[in-house]
Order: C-alpha cells, then structure tokens, then sequence
C-alpha cells in the first residue's frame, strides 16, 4: 500500500470518560474537554492561540490519508491519555470517514508523552512501527488506544509486554522486528519525540490531546462538530 493512501479503518467505538487529568497544573479537563481557559469565547469553547498549521514540522512524523491533502491536522498526543483516547475511538473515526478517506484531510500524530516513562516506550514502538510498517501504524495506534489501561497502571516490564503484545496482534507486523528496530534506533526517536514536545510548548500547549488546523488550535477531545467546523472553515 502506497504511504500517501493510509487510512484506518480499524476504530472500534468505545466511551471513556475519566476523572480529572491535570497537566504541568496548567489546565483542568473537565469531561471530554478541557474547562474554559484563556483565550476562549464562550461557556466551553475550545481555546483560540495564535498558531498556523504552515509554522507545524510534520516531516516525519507518521499520518494517515494523502501526504498532498488540501487540509493538515496536527494532533499532539500521549499514548497514556484517556481524552486522547476517547478522541482516537470516538471522533478520529469520523474525521476518517468524512474527510480522509475523501482525500481532503491528512491527520498528523505527534508526540506529547508527558504521563511517565511508559508514555515515552509507547512512543518509541510508534515510531518504529511507522517506519517499519506505515501502511498498519493506522490500525497499530488504535489497537493501543483500545486496549490501553489506566495510565501508570503497570510497571515498566508489563508496560513493555503489553505494547508487545498489541504490536504482535496487528495483522502484518513481525514484532521481533519492531523491537529490534526500536533497540537499534531509540536514541534517534527519543530525539524526534522530544523534538515533538519542545514544538508544543512553542506553541503554548499545555493539554494533550491538542491540535491545529489551519490557524485554530483545538486544546481538548472536543465532539466530532468542533472538528468539523474547523476543517470545513479552511476548506472553503
């Protein structure tokens, strides 16, 4: 499969919903989102910061849909982080259906490992699995997304067994290469996904997940229509 057609179309619906998640102690979620923060409009609204999709590395960074699709996404996220999850299984599904697999969005995964070291293992097998596998990191992430527990819930040997045992369940993938890939190139991904982070708090994120389309930023796992509007506003 051509790199540039990735879609995933492996989501499996599922609700999450979670107490608090405190990030740097800067924002407070409250629910599915984010409680109202500077910069917004309303009861609710999602946060506005001045950024541009344009100002965004996405070299390198793994994605599914058309590399030359009129619209990017950029997602910042944290393997461990339930809103990201609820994100990745609720609305990302969507934004598939009605816009990648139409050709008119590519969605952007960048890193944002935050809630301990098994956020920076999950990570690193990400990116192994995109530079190894790109045609199944798709169905990859959302595999780990699905299955993921409470974050911080095992040690780090039972962390490590179980993004094992997800890799090695997607069809395609021979996980002792991944792990080698990973043993051989981990100091060349910690980089990429530090590089990751330092673009975040450059561009003043503090919440995970976190994205950008266009010039709006989107800080929280907001319902499907908050995406929609956004996309379709630089779509015009």
């Amino acid at each position: 499969m051509d790199t540039n057609e990735i879609s995933n179309k492996f989501f499996l619906p599922a609700a999450v919903i979670v107490a608090g998640l405190f990030i740097a102690g800067a924002v407070i979620w409250s629910g599915s989102h984010p409680a109202q923060a500077p910069g917004t409009t309303g009861p609710g609204a999602a946060p506005t910061i001045a950024v541009n999709i344009k100002d965004v590395k996405t070299d390198g960074d793994p994605f599914i849909g058309k590399a030359d699709a009129p619209v990017t996404i950029a997602e910042w996220s944290d393997y461990q982080c339930p809103y990201c999850k609820e994100f990745e299984i609720t609305t990302l599904p969507q934004i598939i259906q009605n816009y990648v697999n139409e050709g008119k969005v590519k969605v952007v995964f960048k890193d944002f490992p935050f809630l301990g070291p098994d956020s920076m293992v999950d990570a690193e097998y990400a990116r192994a699995v995109w530079t190894l596998y790109p045609a199944q990191f798709g169905a990859w992430r959302t595999t780990l997304f699905t299955q993921e527990p409470q974050e911080n819930s095992m040690d780090a040997a039972a962390n490590l067994a179980f993004v094992l045992k997800v890799t090695g369940s997607v069809k395609g993938i021979d996980v002792n290469k991944i792990k080698a890939d990973v043993t051989a190139n981990q100091a060349a991904y910690d980089t990429a996904i530090n590089a990751d982070k330092t673009e975040a708090a450059n561009f003043g994120i503090q919440a995970t997940p976190s994205f950008v389309i266009g010039t709006q930023m989107i800080a929280g796992a907001y319902p499907y229509a908050t995406f929609q509007a956004a996309i379709d506003a630089v779509s015009k």
